[in-house]
């Protein structure tokens, strides 16, 4: 419990700086968390990843700067709250919601996630294998850019994670003989490397490193939670989106806020006052995205396919600390998914209280310049990716993957689907090659299984339909479609505060 409070006040504090968010704040901490026993470690980064997916509504009500794209749309009722002298209901109604979300998240992750873990326990290779490729093509399916660039930046993780010894063989791959590169590259060193750091860069890039914003301290208060359950049709609607969505691998919090928010706007009696600060308004995409994370757990634990590039890392500290989350882990350990259960549903009620009672520090946390920020986080980086292994190699390594990140963002590759690629990739090749192994005809084995040819029935079903849209969106516009069939690219948004603005 002390684990997951102190995950969530470093969460909230992440998630208030615009350009960090959750992810960022998982990043940091996981060279961390990897020290400890897995639930406190869990425990840790789930808070983490709970408290940054609310505390970016601070910043975009107060400031109308989204500290993280997940509030995005809590902006559009949250900032004209702020700007009718009701700062403090606003946070208060999107930190009540958020956390009410959350539960009611974590009651989804409760029921469907053993279910869902005893259906895949009938998994064969086979299975496996294919269930890996859809969680990869889903997640490029929905990154920024292109389709196309989404696959190209997903097998480049897949092509990382064959570097290292052969688990079949035990031959040498990729290594150019280097004993460093016996093992591949940690995943702490490639992730710090291609978010952290290709994000320290973009912000100096930004400049405007020396402005601090001006920004009045407000006190919420708790009558605000007593409000959100006036609310209570759109409390709960808002919810299910949010955790549907998490449940769908690579859909997120971004895409479940703005579809509750406009869900919320359609049935709501008040509907007029939307956008220009209705209580619904802050109450849906909050309540939405909190929501997500406990959908988004789902199938991390249950078939150990990560649901975006947040639950990656947490299904990679699982990986570093020895366990294998899916099936196995709901039948052989069970008190380790209840334990993971009850940090979730405890970080949820401590970001009930303490993010009400702590808001004026993160109003004071606001004000830190970025030229105090960004070397605090960059030598973070340093220590944590070095503190992992005790290697000077893999701080080289990250800064590598740092100029790999620039380079991804600068020509619009997405570069979560190159975690999920590397997290996937030995999943997908074990499964693939005792597949063929155990096959009497080759790779018709995947198409006798009924669900592998399933699983392979909706890739193809997928990425056909990607391609028909693509098609009949040229022959309406009669030209050529632009890179990303209409999609923005990451290319001109050099931050993701600046991208959800």
């Amino acid at each position: 419990m002390g684990f997951t409070l102190a995950g969530l006040l470093i969460g909230l504090i992440i998630g208030v700086l615009p350009g960090l968010g959750p992810l960022m704040g998982i990043i940091l901490l996981l060279p961390v968390a990897t020290s400890f026993p897995l639930i406190p470690a869990l425990g840790l980064l789930i808070a983490v990843f709970v408290g940054g997916s609310c505390a970016g509504s601070i910043s975009a009500i107060l400031l109308r700067i989204p500290g993280t794209p997940l509030a995005a749309a809590t902006l559009l009722d949250g900032y004209p709250m702020a700007r009718n002298g009701r700062a403090g209901d606003a946070i208060g109604l999107a930190i009540s919601a958020s956390a009410i979300g959350g539960l009611l998240g974590g009651v989804v992750l409760i029921v469907l996630s053993p279910a869902l873990a005893e259906f895949a326990a009938n998994f064969a290779p086979p299975e496996f294998a294919a269930l890996a490729v859809t969680g990869l093509l889903a997640i490029a399916l929905v990154s920024e850019g292109s389709l196309l660039k989404g696959l190209i930046a997903g097998a480049f993780g897949l092509l990382l994670a064959t570097i290292g010894t052969d688990s079949f063989s035990t031959g040498f791959r990729f290594t150019f003989g280097s004993a460093n590169m016996l093992d591949g590259f940690h995943i702490v060193a490639v992730v710090v490397g291609l978010f952290a750091v290709s994000e320290m860069a973009f912000q100096v890039m930004a400049r405007k490193l020396t402005k601090a914003p001006e920004v009045t301290v407000v006190f919420p208060g708790f009558r605000n939670v007593t409000r959100v359950f006036r609310h209570w049709k759109n409390l709960l609607s808002s919810s299910a989106i949010g955790a549907f969505f998490g449940a769908l691998p690579g859909a997120g919090g971004v895409i479940s806020s703005f579809a509750a928010y406009a869900v919320a706007k359609t049935h709501d009696k008040d509907r007029d006052q939307y956008g220009k600060g209705a209580a619904g308004g802050v109450i849906a995409p909050e309540s939405a995205n909190n929501a997500t994370v406990g959908g988004t757990l789902v199938p991390t634990l249950a078939l150990g396919i990560p649901g975006d590039a947040a639950s990656a890392m947490l299904l990679g500290a699982i990986l570093i600390l020895g366990y294998i989350p899916g099936p196995i882990l709901f039948e052989l350990q069970p008190e380790i998914v209840g334990g993971i259960f009850l940090v979730y549903m405890a970080s949820n009620i401590f970001l009930l209280f303490v993010g009400i009672l702590a808001t004026p520090l993160f109003v004071y946390v606001l004000r830190t310049p970025k030229s105090v920020l960004i070397p605090v986080v960059l030598v973070l980086c340093c220590l944590g990716t070095y503190s992992v292994q005790a290697s000077v190699f893999d701080l080289f390594v990250m800064f590598g993957f740092g100029l790999v990140g620039i380079l991804f963002r600068l020509y619009g590759y997405p570069l979560s689907p190159v975690v999920i690629g590397l997290i996937l990739g030995p999943l997908l090749e074990s499964n693939l090659r005792r597949s063929l192994l155990i096959s009497q005809d080759g790779y018709w084995i995947f198409l006798e299984r009924p669900v592998s040819a399933t699983l392979i029935a909706a890739n193809v079903l997928i990425v056909g339909g990607y391609l028909w849209k693509a098609r009949r969106d040229r022959r309406r516009a009669g030209r050529p479609v632009p890179d990303g069939a209409g999609r923005p690219s990451e290319t001109s948004l050099p931050s993701q505060d600046r991208k959800a603005s």
